[in-house]
């Protein structure tokens, strides 16, 4: 047991976030053996790495939840969470940006700047995540750590620096040259364990000399003292170096460069030098909560700046949420204060008090007990019952920690258990996968009482039938795949809708005016969520407190559009007149009022199907690119870029959801088996006339089915 209160300056809180397959994992489990947490190597393609502990994870050999964990490394304490690769599993990587400090980014030195890693490196621009770069796979047939780099400035738009140069690449990758201290390292021992120190290999002498004077010229331009020493040629003392890639790295200006093989236990030791030099503590970095007892002059809740400081009231956040045999496991990170075993924090999202009764600090799924825990740390409450995001404080204050990130499920399918005593138990798996995972969606088809579940796409969701069947022993027949359509209006459109309603009694009586406006690709990407109510009702034409029971009927308006019964996005509703009856008018007539007004405005507002559209990464032999572009665009795709590299090509395209289920099948046939791809949703876009007839058809026929089967 311990008190857990740690040293900030001396603190870390990194993620290691890459591509599927970039050698993240394997990277992980080299840092948790050379900080001595471990005895020996794991293996991502044998036995299983450590830090993946899900047995799915371990048989799949992809990282599915991040795993955290704690390590020494000379005299620093590193908390490292291990973060999924596939695009698939993104939420995972959203969640632990929000609680870190600073990042690695590991990159392929064959396969360089993919599109997970474009989507990574969006996700720590969001967060505002300083980052190092670990160039990997230095020992792979077309290793071109340099080429990656140029990468990185053309794709990501960052200054890269690369710090070192490889001693050899591919079956000669040795080591690095240290360009700073302008010394070699090489890894000696069965396992890299041995760092040893020599001077440069006099045939890389000229080669370090040219990278050297690249790198010490692009810091320059950070650092006015640096620059005049550079023009007088004068000696630059190595601990100025190191001070300016910090100050630069902190403040976003650049990507500190390393390079290495983690596979062949080459050069992490001074990756995790740099992540101890370059990347902030917790004292600097700038986070900032919403007070919800106070609103600034735009009527919001003002943000106020949090403190590491011990002696402040508490402010937490649960960012990730595990249930387990025994209960749940929340890891929580806290921004300010302390948090005591066996104290009570209040949850600023419920406002109910819930008591902290065991604090533990994982080691992927070990954990030691601590008693107390001080800000900048990353520890799990045992037991504890709240969701992802949840904001704790304690003392008098009140603030919320604004929610992470959650990107819009793009797929469903229909889940049935096979046999009926299956009901209960699949009703709490989903439940628990709900809690842990907000981009994975569960809903009843109101038509056919069938449970449905919605997610990133379809290794999200076989991933989690997968886990259905083996932690809950429920076998489930699954649908096929759903696109998640959308409509949308086109048309600004007037409404002017009264209902009335006579009964015997106290009658119904409401009416509103306004404009429907359609809102630009521009705002809807922009906005919080895709419908905005607009009051502009003066000289109380409508009384006040009826003006939420508008906006909710009217929100209830749009969860079925007129075309195919599909949510309805990118509306501005803007409500500037009505009337109302002293007698008739209620909370409930004014509900159904905004609900028959959007209904009726809807049918005027040339609504038209829209569609996920996937950014879709090819990668394959170069013999195969024609076919492979030609296959793209005959599914209503568009190439967006096309690169050939060392005999493979890479293809770059967008291309709606609905062509792409089966396409690992297809691609595998027309690469004979050697072509890989990754995707992601891009955008929604409006669906081609002729598609959309087909598409309404069939909804229409489908719709007749589940009738039938009534």
């Amino acid at each position: 047991m311990s008190d857990g209160l740690i040293d900030l300056n001396k603190h870390r809180n990194i993620g290691i976030s890459a591509h599927i397959d970039s050698g993240k994992t394997t990277l992980t489990e080299r840092i948790l053996f050379y900080s001595g947490k471990t005895h020996k190597i794991g293996d991502v393609k044998k036995e299983g790495a450590v830090m993946d502990h899900m047995e799915l994870e371990k048989e799949k050999g992809i990282t599915i939840t991040s795993a955290a964990t704690s390590v020494a490394w000379k005299g620093f304490t590193v908390n490292v969470i291990d973060t999924p690769g596939h695009v698939d599993f993104t939420v995972e990587v959203e969640r632990s940006l929000r609680v870190l400090d600073g990042a690695i980014l590991v990159l392929c030195s064959v396969g360089g700047v993919q599109s997970q890693s474009l989507t990574v490196d969006r996700q720590m621009k969001r967060y505002q995540i300083p980052r190092i770069a670990f160039i990997n796979k230095c020992d792979r047939t077309g290793a071109d750590p340099f080429g990656v780099a140029q990468q990185m400035a053309a794709k990501l738009h960052v200054t890269p620096v690369p710090l070192q140069i490889p001693i050899g690449l591919e079956d000669e990758h040795e080591g690095v040259v240290d360009l700073i201290e302008m010394k070699a390292y090489y890894f000696d021992g069965e396992k890299g364990e041995k760092v040893r120190t020599e001077e440069v290999p006099a045939e890389l002498k000229d080669q370090a000399d040219e990278k050297r004077a690249e790198m010490l010229e692009a810091l320059s331009l950070y650092n006015d003292e640096l620059m005049e020493k550079l023009l007088e040629e004068a000696d630059i003392p190595a601990k100025m170096i190191h001070d300016v890639v910090r100050e630069a790295t902190l403040s976003h200006q650049i990507v500190p460069v390393m390079m290495g093989s983690a596979f062949k236990n080459k050069a992490v030791q001074p990756l995790l030098d740099a992540v101890n030099r370059y990347l902030p503590s917790p004292l600097e970095r700038d986070i900032s909560a919403l007070n919800q007892d106070e609103v600034d002059e735009d009527g919001k809740a003002a943000r106020v700046k949090l403190l590491p400081d011990k002696d402040l009231p508490t402010v937490a956040m649960a960012f990730k949420i595990v249930q387990e045999q025994f209960g749940q496991l929340t890891y929580t990170r806290i921004y300010q204060g302390t948090i005591n075993k066996g104290d009570s924090y209040i949850n600023t999202r419920t406002g109910q008090k819930t008591r902290f009764g065991r604090l533990v600090r994982m080691h992927a799924n070990d954990r030691v007990d601590v008693d107390t825990a001080g800000p900048g740390d990353i520890i799990a409450v045992v037991g504890m019952d709240c969701a992802s995001g949840d904001t704790f404080c304690g003392g008098d204050v009140n603030y919320s920690l604004e929610n992470i990130f959650v990107a819009e499920a793009v797929i469903t399918r229909s889940l049935t258990p096979v046999k009926r005593d299956g009901a209960d138990k699949l009703g709490k798996a989903l439940e628990r996968f709900r809690r842990e995972d907000p981009t994975f969606r569960v809903f009843s088809d109101e038509e056919t009482g069938e449970t449905l579940i919605a997610g990133m796409g379809q290794l999200h969701l076989d991933i989690y039938v997968e886990r259905i069947r083996r932690e809950y022993k429920v076998e489930c027949e699954v649908g096929p795949p759903r696109v998640a359509y959308k409509e949308r209006p086109t048309k600004k459109t007037d409404y002017d809708h009264k209902h009335k309603k006579q009964t015997g009694g106290s009658g119904q009586y409401g009416h509103v005016k306004g404009t429907l406006e359609p809102m630009t690709d521009e705002e809807l990407e922009a906005a919080e969520e895709p419908f905005e109510f607009v009051n502009e009702v003066t000289q109380g034409r409508i009384p006040r407190e009826y003006i939420p029971a508008i906006e909710k009927g009217m929100r209830r308006g749009i969860v079925k559009g007129p075309l195919g019964e599909f949510e309805v996005v990118g509306i501005r509703m803007i409500l500037n007149d009505g009337s109302y009856h002293d007698v008739d008018s209620s909370e409930m007539a004014f509900n159904t009022t905004g609900f028959q007004a959007m209904r009726e405005t809807l049918k005027r507002a040339a609504v038209k199907l829209q569609e996920p559209i996937m950014k879709l990464e090819i990668e394959c032999p170069e013999e195969f690119q024609g076919p492979v572009t030609g296959h793209v665009s005959s599914k209503r795709g568009m190439i967006v870029d096309s690169a050939t590299r060392h005999g493979m090509a890479t293809v770059e395209a967008e291309v709606p959801l609905a062509e792409m289920f089966d396409y690992a099948n297809e691609l595998r046939s027309m690469t004979q088996g050697k072509g890989n791809f990754s995707m992601e949703f891009a955008k929604y876009a409006q669906v081609p006339s002729n598609i959309q007839e087909d598409v309404l058809k069939a909804r229409v026929e489908q719709q007749a089915a589940k009738a039938a089967m009534k």
